[in-house]
């Protein structure tokens, strides 16, 4: 409610208040002098950091030596004279407003309360709330519309595939931190053939590339590719090992430049797929941490571990649960790590992550972290899982960042597209990595581009692996997860580890592009409905079932 309170005070000045002289309908207001803050103390101190005193004999704009602007302004978000040692609260207050006296003030009326309800039976405390409500209920200015009044045919339909009498494959579940390629990973997977893969889960972690509410996209997804039955869990949105909201890692991740705002649209694309019922929904029941019930507590977006515990509750007993991560590893290292028994009931895990050194020394890809030479996105962003995951006894095959580059050419497969059937989802695709293509030839900013097309590796694989040109090298390897930014998430060959996992050497890279063209061009398995225009078509006519004859 703090944005909606702010916005009263304004309106109530400006309604009621033109010449200062009177009081505000929803807050108590005082003169004060104050300043935003741009540094920090001990003042007069200048260590480089100060672009409005350093170098400067006359500080810029007359700000006074000695005073809150003159110390040493924040640098980054793990600015290293911000944090406290053993603390969880740093010391830096850059953007904080402060009552000061002097020269560098300014004189201005400060709301410092919410006055009171003037009604004293109501049971609304605060005045603000009661107009609040007045005004929410008002005919005056309402909507004109909501969805089912703009699409007179509207409805809601959840498409449920019949597989009775057919066999199934590998009970899959996909962790994904919903980064371009794992929408396309995604969409690969789901026109696989039950037989071969049994998708029953998807678990989606939100210190990746895309914030959890980036769930949506997957939901939709789903629904154009009549897969509304796959629950999608939401993972935790820290890495191991650091604070709630911990954010050493994950602030490698760019905000744009395919991180965050890019993801969370899918490039602006997500408004083209076709609108699920199902949406990313904030926790409503105190159970479950919210402050409160809401009127419909059992509507909630599912847990990672409670999509987990569900898929494994299904299995018969001869079945084993095969994991493909293309996202860090905090999802499965939290299973591991509060369900004992779940090595037990894990077949494989295919982990699309990781570089390996070779012998051209070539770098990682975690192009925000220069000092970090050797390291990959995924095990980067949660160095304590990938070494709980990787070093341990299940049974996993990496897909690294070298074999992942092998597959990361726009043009070869681009190509390959152009040339493949047509589906409502391979002309998807095609138009995203044509953009992704042209955002990278175009702009320095998205010159990474290639990191999201090698992510499809991994689902191609674990698809279509036992059918392709490949090698396999069994390797001793363990994670570096020692709280160092510069070489965490590295991966080191150490022939004293007891555990080995299967690395991905090589590929026939041309069959490579083929099979994904043809996969996703292959008509079995496709859309259900191909695009948000052909929905909402559907709602703007009579069903066919309720048209007189």
């Amino acid at each position: 409610m703090w944005d909606s309170f702010t916005s009263g005070v304004a309106i109530s000045g400006m309604r009621n208040d033109k010449d200062c002289l009177h009081g505000n309908d929803f807050a108590e207001l005082e003169y004060m002098n104050i300043t935003v803050i741009t540094s920090n103390e001990p003042y007069g101190i200048y260590d480089g950091s100060n672009p409005l005193f350093d170098g400067h004999a006359v500080p810029k704009f007359g700000l006074k030596k000695g005073g809150v602007h003159s110390g040493h302004v924040q640098t980054g978000i793990v600015d290293s004279f911000c944090i406290i040692e053993g603390s969880r609260k740093g010391r830096c207050e850059d953007g904080y407003t402060k009552e000061i006296s002097g020269l560098e003030a300014v004189r201005v009326r400060v709301a410092t309360k919410a006055k009171s309800n003037v009604d004293k039976n109501s049971r609304l405390d605060r005045e603000f709330f009661k107009s609040f409500l007045e005004v929410l209920t008002l005919r005056d200015n309402t909507g004109r519309f909501d969805i089912t009044a703009q699409f007179p045919f509207y409805r809601e339909v959840l498409y449920k595939p019949n597989f009775v009498n057919k066999s199934r494959g590998k009970v899959t579940i996909f962790d994904m931190d919903m980064s371009a390629g794992d929408f396309v990973s995604l969409i690969y997977l789901l026109k696989a053939p039950v037989e071969e893969i049994d998708l029953k889960g998807i678990f989606v972690s939100g210190n990746g590339w895309a914030n959890a509410a980036t769930i949506d996209i997957v939901y939709d997804i789903l629904h154009m590719m009549g897969r509304d039955d796959i629950p999608v869990g939401r993972g935790t949105s820290t890495a191991l090992g650091t604070g709630i909201l911990g954010c050493k890692y994950v602030s490698a991740i760019p905000q744009g430049s395919g991180g965050l705002l890019d993801s969370d649209t899918l490039y602006g694309l997500a408004r083209s797929l076709p609108r699920s019922p199902r949406r990313y929904t904030a926790e409503n029941s105190v159970e479950h941490g919210a402050p409160r019930n809401t009127g419909n507590p059992e509507l909630r977006q599912p847990l990672a571990f409670e999509v987990w515990q569900s898929v494994k509750k299904q299995l018969d007993p001869s079945e084993k649960i095969t994991i493909l991560t293309n996202g860090p590893l905090t999802n499965l290292a939290n299973i591991v790590l509060s369900d004992r028994n779940a090595s037990s009931v894990i077949k494989s895990v295919y982990v699309v992550g990781g570089h390996i050194r070779d012998e051209n020394d070539s770098n990682g890809n975690v192009f925000t972290v220069p000092s970090n030479r050797y390291a990959e996105f995924n095990l980067f962003l949660d160095p304590l899982a990938a070494k709980v995951v990787l070093e341990s006894t299940m049974d996993i095959t990496l897909i690294p960042l070298s074999s992942q580059r092998k597959a990361s050419s726009f043009q070869t497969l681009l190509e390959s597209l152009e040339y493949a059937e047509n589906t409502p989802e391979s002309s998807f695709v095609l138009h995203l990595l044509s953009l992704l293509h042209d955002l990278q030839q175009k702009h320095r900013l998205y010159h990474h581009m290639g990191i999201f097309l090698g992510e499809l590796l991994g689902a191609v694989y674990l698809v279509e692996g036992s059918n392709m040109e490949h090698s396999l090298l069994l390797k001793p390897i363990s994670i570096i997860a020692d709280n160092t930014t510069s070489t965490d998430g590295q991966v080191v060959v150490n022939e004293q580890s007891a555990n080995l996992v299967k690395v991905l050497e090589d590929f026939d890279s041309d069959e490579y592009y083929s099979r994904v063209a043809n996969h996703l061009g292959n008509m079995e398995r496709s859309a259900v409905i191909g695009s948000f225009t052909e929905q909402r078509a559907s709602w703007s006519r009579q069903p066919d079932n309720l048209r007189v004859r």
